[in-house]
């Protein structure tokens, strides 16, 4: 049996050289998964697990991983589908957040030197604002933090919420609205995505328009003071009466170049604003990586999906569920995903 898989592997590599297989190893039991790199090269895992965060730290490009260390406990954390800690790398710290059922954000701030972890203030200044779970992390050049979340406050309805740190979760900055949809919410179970380069800050988030569930992007450029009108990405519609608990992904590049990679009706489209989307792909739970050399990663079913666009080269992972890559300092693509309770990773 060996030699036949073998057989088929080398027919599959034959005919398709962008093709090829690889398998993870495990990191630990756990759920949701996030990957930070920060300016050393320094490859971060964090994950939960129940009520309870991990980190595991990697300072050869993933290759190996030091002992698995507790960032903190949640009690009745989101866990699961995007919901689940969220994390972002600096040059000299890492923060993660964690929002519990009752809807506070439970921030948690690591120290790159020390390697200490320490819980920093809660971050949504409203208690209770933001039981839905879904959020996202980014961190500039100079230890400054940003966040985005979706927040019921005022009317029970989910807006577009940003907050800021300029003190590495110390203090936040006032919660501000940052967008409402005209229809009174915007897609309730998708995850916003937020992304910085410098002053630059974008957020993008799936909306919901006369029953259209499609992507738009915030844009700011001066570090979130103030936004500019939201525009929507693509030139197609999705008229959908639910959420398809998928938000996609956003990078910023060196040079403000934008990009995003998100999900209409189960194909993978990436788009770039103002121009026409391409389909790359069917699936879901899409995600992107590195803004100079972009990395996709979705499911296709059960089936891990990997790819560079730039080359066009393909990976499978096998089976599994809410994949995640990056690039490491050396260039190769580091991926991790989830599946029966564990998480895997593999550096390729």
């Amino acid at each position: 049996m060996k030699e036949i898989s073998y057989l088929i592997l080398l027919v599959l590599i034959t005919i398709n050289p962008s093709f090829a297989m690889v398998r993870g190893s495990i990191l630990g039991d756990g759920a949701q998964p996030q990957i930070t790199i920060d300016l050393s090269g320094t490859v971060r895992v964090i994950y939960g697990n129940a009520d309870k965060i991990y980190c595991a730290t990697s300072s050869d490009n993933g290759v190996t991983f030091s002992k698995v260390k507790l960032v903190g406990e949640v009690k009745e954390m989101h866990l699961g589908m995007f919901r689940g800690p969220q994390a972002a790398s600096s040059k000299n710290y890492t923060l993660v957040s964690a929002m519990d059922k009752q809807g506070s954000i439970h921030i948690f701030q690591l120290n790159h030197r020390s390697g200490e972890w320490a819980e920093k203030k809660i971050a949504n200044d409203v208690d209770g604002s933001a039981p839905e779970g879904l959020m996202s992390l980014a961190a500039d050049q100079k230890d400054n933090f940003y966040a985005v979340w979706l927040d019921i406050r005022n009317d029970k309805k989910n807006k577009i919420c940003f907050a800021s740190t300029t003190d590495l979760g110390s203090t936040w900055s006032k919660n501000r609205i940052v967008y409402q949809s005209p229809d009174k919410t915007v897609c309730e179970c998708c995850k916003p995505t937020i992304a910085v380069n410098k002053s630059k800050v974008m957020i993008m988030f799936r909306n919901w328009i006369n029953g259209s569930r499609d992507l738009y992007l915030l844009q700011s450029d001066d570090q979130g003071r103030s936004f500019k009108t939201a525009v929507k990405l693509g030139t197609g519609t999705w008229k959908l009466n639910g959420c398809p608990m998928d938000g996609g992904g956003l990078t910023i590049d060196s040079k403000n170049n934008i990009s995003t990679i998100w999900q209409r009706e189960g194909a993978i489209f990436f788009a770039r604003p103002n121009e026409k989307e391409k389909q790359i792909g069917t699936g879901r739970n899409c995600s992107l990586a590195d803004a100079e050399n972009p990395i996709v990663t979705w499911n296709n079913g059960m089936k891990l999906q990997v790819k560079e666009l730039k080359t066009g080269k393909e990976y499978d992972l096998g089976k599994g569920s809410f994949i995640k890559a990056i690039r490491t300092a050396k260039g190769n693509i580091f991926s991790i995903w989830e599946s029966e309770g564990k998480v895997l990773f593999k550096n390729f």
